[in-house]
């Protein structure tokens, strides 16, 4: 009975077999890699997140109050945790009347600023506008066409265009932010006909991760496809 490792021409010769077995070990390697790296990478940004935190907040309080002064180590997450008792805390507060004047108070001096209140205002906006529970911003994935006619990107829903940018456009336009890859932090801000966009089924987050891992990641598909891109319907966050 012949090998079945053996070529038509005859048996492999010991250097061929060794090679097969390398470039196994090597792929064997590689799919170590994918498997591990991506948690290992987690872990170390948190673990470095955490650290920061600690590090930070362990400066503002006084030693006596801190776990490692009366144990002999360190216990992780003590400023992540007083941080998120304090930001609750002041959310607490800010809520009831008292908290509102305060707010209100501290708005009217910082406005007051020239430099100061364009930052201030701008970043509040920011806030206000991604945190916000009945805010509809970044909750829904379309196709737009860009940067020319026939290529399509993927973008996400900002807002309704108001303001001057409307008033001088016959169409009802929409705020687009369209990401870059594979930082989806930057990207462009585009106003577009809301008639011409394609809403897609995929949520943000899958959204996301299709713009940073380069279209690698693509969501399993959802519902009954668009068979023509440019038949377009009317994306949900509008029709709220």
């Amino acid at each position: 009975m012949s090998d079945q490792s053996d070529s038509p021409d005859g048996p492999k010769k010991p250097w061929e077999r060794q090679g097969g077995f390398a470039r196994r070990l090597r792929n064997h390697f590689f799919t170590g890699i994918i498997v591990t790296a991506p948690i290992a990478i987690t872990i170390f940004l948190v673990w470095q997140f955490i650290g920061f935190v600690d590090g930070t907040i362990a400066g503002l309080i006084p030693a006596r109050y801190l776990p490692q002064t009366y144990l002999p180590f360190a216990v992780p997450g003590i400023g992540l945790l007083i941080a998120f008792v304090f930001l609750t805390l002041v959310g607490a507060l800010a809520a009831n009347f008292l908290g509102r004047w305060l707010v209100r108070t501290g708005d009217r001096i910082v406005n007051r600023m020239p430099v100061v209140r364009s930052v201030y205002g701008t970043l509040k906006k920011i806030f206000e506008t991604v945190l916000a529970q009945s805010s509809r911003s970044f909750r829904e994935v379309v196709l737009v066409e860009y940067p020319r006619k026939g290529i399509w990107a993927v973008g996400f829903i900002t807002g309704t265009t108001e303001g001057e940018i409307q008033t001088i456009t016959t169409s009802k336009m929409i705020n687009v932010f369209l990401p870059t890859t594979p930082n989806p932090t930057s990207g462009f801000l585009l106003f577009v006909p809301h008639d011409t966009v394609v809403p897609l089924q995929m949520s943000v987050e899958e959204g996301i991760k299709l713009v940073i891992s380069g279209g690698i990641m693509v969501p399993p598909e959802q519902g009954a496809p668009h068979a023509d891109p440019r038949v377009v319907a009317q994306p949900k966050a509008l029709a709220e």
